[in-house]
């Protein structure tokens, strides 16, 4: 004989729970219906699964590709969390989260397909988590892509009260022949700029240490017309829309996500062995915020160009004579592009990246 078992709506009275174990069922429940409509807002017709299945469902409809590789990439947010603890600001590192991934994905000229998001926490605080899940789907609006799906773990004892820890993954598709390796990079090329919106996340272990450290200025300091903690939680800009526009009418020939290791670790990581590049700051606004913590922590120069994007979160290769082309496009997308280097070759086992003042 089987028995049938329904899954009460209240918690039997006399047994320990997985509530009483710091696991609250309903609470996940409520955060679901709390991020329907956000999560609905950002689907592409290829999604063939609703919120809540055990795996997302995306049609890739291969007829639209040549040869297509579908491309991957996984990022978090880091300790600019830490920001969003103390202030109580919960809507932006979303956006952070899909930009640090997606920002990957379209270096390679690909278009972000689908998101999925990873969000664990102590104690779920239904209504915090909607905020920072609204914040990822206005991330994946930006983008074009789909939040198609992800996981909310709930573990107590696991995170101090209050915090959280967020991990995404994108994937896209590029066409073969469309693919951006950087390999054809050659002596003469241009190199634009792309302005950031602030440090995106990448460096705030060392912001904390200056900025909350004994006598640091605090995050309710002054910084222009609103607070320092209101200037370093601005979101990551998000450069697909814009880099898919200039990819479909240009010659693209390398991309370059600014993030942790600044200028020295990322640009060689799409240069040819024997091509270098020589930038010149003065070519690009440096945002006031890079010129606030490097006074404030005394950093010199080489560490700001290694640790933060100091006003630039992405780099663009193409054709000296594609450049004032380029520049044009990408200002009519919304971007605000520097010409602000060229291309060389490299002086045997010299320096991949000079940057002159």
């Amino acid at each position: 004989m089987t028995q049938e078992t329904q899954s009460p709506k209240e918690p039997r009275a006399g047994g320990l729970t997985y509530r009483d174990a710091g696991v609250d069922i309903d609470a996940g429940n409520r955060l679901v219906s709390l991020i329907k409509s956000a999560v609905a807002s950002t689907a592409r017709p290829e999604v063939r699964s609703d919120l809540g299945g055990f795996g997302a469902l995306f049609d890739l409809d291969i007829s639209k590709y040549r040869n297509p590789l579908l491309v991957s990439a996984t990022d978090g947010v880091g300790t600019k969390l830490k920001l969003a603890f103390l202030t109580g600001r919960h809507d932006t590192v979303g956006i952070d989260l899909v930009a640090m991934s997606v920002n990957d994905l379209v270096v390679q000229g690909a278009e972000p397909l689908f998101f999925l998001d990873y969000f664990a926490t102590g104690k779920l605080d239904p209504e915090a988590a909607a905020t920072v899940v609204q914040g990822i789907a206005e991330g994946c609006r930006q983008a074009g892509c789909a939040l198609i799906g992800g996981e909310t773990a709930e573990m107590p004892d696991f995170y101090q009260a209050g915090e959280y820890d967020l991990a995404g993954f994108a994937v896209g598709v590029v066409d073969r022949d469309r693919l951006i390796d950087g390999q054809r990079i050659a002596p003469g090329d241009a190199v634009i700029g792309l302005a950031s919106s602030g440090p995106h996340a990448n460096g705030y272990s060392l912001i904390r240490k200056m900025v909350l450290a004994e006598g640091g200025p605090g995050l309710d300091a002054p910084f222009g017309d609103a607070t320092l903690g209101d200037a370093l939680i601005t979101p990551t800009r998000i450069y697909v829309r814009a880099l898919l526009a200039l990819a479909a009418q240009c010659d693209v020939k390398g991309l370059v996500h600014i993030t942790g290791g600044g200028y020295w670790e990322n640009i060689p990581r799409v240069l040819p062995d024997a091509i270098a590049v020589t930038l010149r700051k003065s070519a690009w606004e440096r945002l006031e915020i890079f010129n606030y913590l490097q006074k404030l922590g005394n950093v010199s120069e080489e560490e700001m160009l290694r640790t933060f994007n100091c006003g630039l979160g992405m780099i663009v290769i193409v054709p000296q004579e594609q450049a004032d082309n380029a520049l044009s496009i990408l200002k009519q997308a919304g971007e605000t592009p520097y010409l602000i280097g060229h291309c060389h070759a490299r002086e045997g086992d010299g320096p991949q990246v000079t940057i002159l003042d």
